[in-house]
């Protein structure tokens, strides 16, 4: 790539990860499309950006890991159940009809968005719950399910993520940002870019400038989200979810 095209992924990426760290996922909505659109195939377009996002965590874990530490046992519940369903969503998204899963995973995002709107009070405290093992064992096998989504469609999974913790584990939507950016962001991302390198191709020759920019906007993100506060941060999700839901309907 030659140095214009390198600033126009940087900005771009900037934006996006800086918007994805605020509001608990959504970076592939801007990024993914402006890799496409500059000329990648979707194969490689999603295997590069996969790359990209763990910076995006990379940056978002910087910041977030000042305030205070993850619980342990939510996440190894996160890695244990999320992580097999990424590799398995990456190891069968070439077989996948694209546009079908496009259309019906935006259909679940916008849908995100409207049920957060509809509880005017979720997430907005900390209230632990189904911390016992039958509610572990429900809340992986849905971090499952949206593991293998994050290893197909990249496009707001993380998002799942960040609702799923605040509905079912009773985080609020700071924390559950906090966990989504550094387990999903770091770990589910980054299981995804190998396991795609392995199948696919990564486009090394663009990665710098998107790596910059995710790592930047992480930090950036994860620093306003955590300043703040629930009310900014419930209306920032609940406004991507939709923005993301929208443009995966239309195409």
């Amino acid at each position: 790539m030659n140095a214009t095209e390198q600033v126009i992924l940087f900005l771009f990426s900037l934006i996006a990860n800086v918007f994805s760290a605020f509001s608990g996922g959504g970076a592939g909505l801007i990024q993914l499309p402006v890799l496409i659109f500059l000329g990648l195939p979707f194969a490689i377009a999603l295997a590069t950006h996969k790359v990209a996002s763990v910076a995006l965590g990379i940056g978002a874990t910087i910041r977030h890991l000042r305030e205070e530490p993850l619980e342990r046992s939510l996440a190894l519940t996160i890695l244990g159940w999320g992580l097999p369903g990424v590799v398995l969503g990456a190891s069968i998204i070439l077989g996948v009809p694209e546009r079908s899963a496009e259309m019906g995973l935006g259909v679940l995002t916008a849908g995100l968005g409207i049920y957060s709107w509809l509880h005017p009070q979720l997430g907005q405290t900390v209230i632990p719950a189904n911390r016992n093992r039958p509610g572990q064992l429900l809340g992986g096998l849905v971090l499952f399910s949206i593991g293998v989504l994050n290893g197909s469609l990249t496009s707001g999974t993380g998002l799942f993520v960040t609702l799923w913790l605040v509905r079912w584990f009773g985080l609020d939507y700071r924390r559950a940002i906090a966990y989504t950016l550094i387990l999903v962001g770091v770990f589910w991302n980054g299981t995804g870019a190998v396991t795609l390198g392995m199948l696919g191709e990564i486009r090394w020759s663009w990665l710098p400038a998107l790596l910059l920019g995710s790592l930047l906007g992480g930090y950036l993100g994860a620093h306003l989200a955590i300043r703040s506060g629930n009310r900014w941060i419930k209306r920032a999700f609940e406004l991507v979810t939709l923005l993301i839901g929208v443009k995966l309907i239309i195409g």
